[in-house]
């Protein structure tokens, strides 16, 4: 079977962006990139359950999205590194949410942590590899065992500009390697899968998250001197993409990595 083509390529632009219909899920939805995520695909039309490992105002979350939106959203508590777990909410929410189907996954749920390379031990690294790189491949197995039994799916990585360069001054060797290993992990995926998925990744630059806001003010200033755009990124300011590369507006499109970096990556 090829790559999945709508039945009307000439259909007008805008409509195929939207998500009208669909049931996304979303990992690391609840705060920062994947809040912005479930808010942007709800509002392009889709229903969208969000996994969240830690955080007490899910509810509230829910409701304020739902009421802005019009769509259901609705939070599932799981771990994206156990491989079990998130099967069984996937299957849940395929199953409770979804009507028995689920049209876009997006691995999003990350963590990342200065250390320096000779200081690492057994549960430092792997806390890093098991979020960013074994939680992506727990996600897109659970997403691809439903995407290839309903016929067609869309699987969206959060990879990183860390996949292909070593941000500097801080020590992040376990982050730029798990996300280096996303990112080819999602390219080979694309490849495996283009009978029944799309596989696409996106590489944020400096993004106004906790995983920032908690750095020492002189690590943002150097931050800032080494940004051609010359600031961080608003979460708000990534949604777009992702509804993009969930919508049929890009149906061709498969195993590519789009950056978003205010020219970081460039000199």
């Amino acid at each position: 079977m090829p790559l999945y083509q709508p039945p009307d390529v000439h259909r007008p632009v805008l409509s195929q962006f939207s998500l009208e219909g669909k049931i996304a899920v979303v990992t690391g939805g609840s705060r920062g990139i994947g809040l912005q995520i479930v808010t942007g695909l709800a509002e392009a039309g889709a229903d969208v359950a969000f996994i969240y490992k830690q955080s007490t105002d899910t509810d509230a979350t829910c409701a304020r999205l739902s009421e802005k939106t019009g769509r259901r959203i609705q939070a599932y508590k799981s771990d994206v590194t156990d491989r079990a777990q998130i099967l069984a909410t996937f299957q849940e929410i395929t199953n409770e949410f979804g009507s028995g189907r689920i049209d876009i996954a997006i691995a999003n749920a990350g963590v990342c942590q200065n250390v320096s390379s000779l200081d690492y031990d057994e549960e430092s690294w792997a806390w890093t590899n098991s979020v960013n790189y074994d939680g992506v491949m727990w996600t897109a197995l659970a997403a691809g065992r439903q995407f290839k039994k309903q016929g067609r799916g869309n699987l969206i990585v959060t990879a990183s500009v860390s996949a292909n360069l070593v941000n500097v001054p801080q020590t992040q060797a376990a982050y730029n390697a798990s996300k280096a290993g996303a990112l080819q992990l999602a390219r080979s995926l694309a490849v495996e899968w283009t009978e029944f998925a799309r596989v696409n990744c996106v590489s944020p630059g400096y993004v106004l998250t906790e995983m920032l806001t908690k750095q020492p003010k002189e690590l943002m200033d150097k931050w800032l001197e080494q940004i051609p755009g010359r600031r961080v990124c608003d979460p708000a300011e990534l949604k777009a993409l992702y509804v993009f590369l969930a919508s049929d507006a890009c149906c061709y499109m498969t195993g590519s990595n789009i950056t978003i970096d205010g020219g970081y990556t460039i000199p």
